[in-house]
């Protein structure tokens, strides 16, 4: 998708380029040209002159564009008669004529005339170039050489102004191709585009977009988003733009299970100047579809694997109770080993489990307005043997006065300061300190835990919030771990209506923060749901 677009926006802006450096060589070169040059369309209206041109007539550019010619310089029967002969030949005509200037002034002069034509050979004006030929005349008789080396000038004037048209044409060609070039891109784009114009109206809708949204570029052709919402599939896309084209990045829009679209807004600029937006929409109903399938077996492997991993705890538990037979220290050991490894495979199972709840968006279960350094003490006390085990100093500090209250669901927000403490803990060497601090914020409260541990390494900070994710060092020095602590923790806290982002540097330890909406905010964020 970034490919093609990058590719659409470089050819247009080099087309662009070369058509404003085209103009203005033509202009400049036309100014600084001797020759009268003027520009006429089929009916013989004065459509542009030069600079020389107005010079030789009077006439400046405001008062000779958009007049007959016949009535300014040239009468109307001798011009007919050149006209027509160059149109017939397709070759330039010359022929010394008298015109008028402004001020009736009769000037002798040689006019030249090119007839322009498109690619199917349809008239669409004439160029003109008109020599003053007063000197000339009145020199001609024994100024032979002189007139031969003027004449040679005039000849190379006309030459170059024909090279100057060829260039002209063949520039015109150029830029129909890369135009025609563009189009088969957009045309043939996997993914649904849809352009505005600075007045966010639609100005472009490829073949792709259509399919998705069930409308005709015809029907959607220089409207707003907004005024289309009649339509089933138009609705949802402009109640996501209306929280502003530039913030719209990767937003999914679901149409049921045959179609999700992934949406991505960007504005288009050539020279820091806005052309407009443009809307991609991108078709990720099979990864939905793979990613809903792959939900529904780990979630129906887990539950499969929970009852015989409970049916062993309890076999387990039985024996080191004694209660089917007394057992030697040697197979107490080994069955305590046993213990521990089913008890980490329960553990894990019931990760998966809750992850595929935050997939399915079924995580929350009863939020109640609670203190929250009532539940992180909850998490500090019951960790209090392994920080002694480990010789870790923990300092916990929050406000003097009463925290605000917040809506959560203790049970699992007790989870997210658990997989954060935990982390801390087995990644920070033994002798080190863990920090845990709340602040109230008013309007929300701010956990944070720093601790002096191995940290992340830095090109590996990007993933910290993905599922399964474990940073190199930390799988050298500790091999157990799913990688889905953080992941589960970051979700809880959105749930709620919070954020979660961290502070790192290898070898350093590293800070981990959430937020908290205080009750007020947090009633507001589930009006939005």
């Amino acid at each position: 998708m970034d490919k093609n677009k990058k590719i659409l926006n470089e050819e247009s802006q080099r087309l662009k380029e070369d058509l404003e450096d085209l103009e203005k060589y033509i202009r400049e070169f036309s100014s600084f040209l001797p020759l009268a040059v003027c520009m006429i369309n089929p009916p013989k209206i004065i459509i542009d002159i030069n600079k020389a041109f107005e010079n030789l007539t009077g006439y400046d550019l405001l008062g000779a564009i958009g007049q007959p010619i016949k009535t300014i310089v040239i009468p109307e029967n001798e011009l007919n008669t050149l006209l027509s002969s160059a149109r017939k030949e397709r070759q330039v005509k010359s022929e010394e004529l008298t015109i008028i200037s402004k001020k009736n002034k009769k000037i002798p002069v040689t006019v030249s005339v090119s007839a322009r034509e498109d690619d199917k050979n349809n008239l669409i004006g004439y160029f003109l170039a008109i020599t003053d030929i007063t000197e000339i005349k009145k020199a001609r008789e024994g100024l032979e050489k002189k007139v031969e080396k003027r004449t040679e000038e005039l000849e190379n004037s006309r030459k170059a102004l024909m090279n100057i048209l060829e260039d002209v044409e063949e520039a015109r060609k150029t830029a129909e191709d890369e135009k025609d070039k563009a189009s088969a891109v957009v045309a043939n784009l996997s993914d649904g585009l849809i352009v505005l114009d600075k007045e966010k109206k639609v100005f472009l809708v490829n073949p792709r977009a259509e399919e998705f949204l069930s409308v005709t570029s015809k029907k959607m052709f220089g409207k707003k988003i907004s005024e289309l919402e009649e339509n089933e599939r138009m609705g949802p896309l402009s109640k996501l733009l209306k929280e502003g084209l530039e913030n719209v990045f990767r937003k999914e829009i679901n149409f049921g299970v045959t179609l999700t679209l992934e949406v991505t807004t960007e504005r288009m600029k050539i020279r820091e100047k806005e052309l407009g937006e443009m809307i991609v929409l991108h078709d990720i109903t099979r990864e939905k579809t793979i990613e809903r399938m792959k939900t529904e077996f780990v979630s129906l492997s887990a539950h499969q694997l929970r009852t015989p991993l409970a049916a062993i705890k309890w076999t387990i538990q039985m024996l080191l109770d004694g209660d089917i037979g007394e057992i030697t220290p040697e197979q107490r050991e080994i069955i305590e080993k046993t213990q521990k490894s089913n008890e980490r495979m329960i553990g894990l199972i019931n990760d998966l489990l809750d992850v595929t709840r935050i997939e399915e968006g079924r995580y929350l279960y009863k939020p109640i307005l609670s203190d929250l350094g009532s539940v992180v003490r909850f998490v500090i006390n019951s960790q209090e043997d392994e920080l002694k085990r480990k010789g870790l100093k923990l300092e916990f500090s929050k406000p003097r006065d009463n925290l605000s209250r917040v809506m959560v669901d203790v049970e699992k927000m007790r989870v997210v300061v658990q997989n954060l403490l935990e982390n801390a803990i087995k990644y920070t060497p033994s002798g080190g300190k863990i920090k845990v601090s709340l602040k109230d914020n008013k309007t929300e409260i701010e956990f944070k835990i720093e601790d002096s541990g191995v940290g992340i390494p830095e090109d590996q900070q990007g993933r910290v919030f993905a599922k399964f994710f474990r940073g190199a060092n930390v799988i050298r020095m500790e091999t157990e771990g799913s990688g889905l602590g953080i992941f589960i923790s970051k979700n809880i806290v959105e749930a709620h209506g919070g954020k979660m982002w961290f502070e790192s540097k290898e070898g350093k330890g590293a800070t981990f923060y959430f937020t908290i909406p205080v009750k007020k905010e947090f009633e507001e964020f589930l009006k939005e749901f």
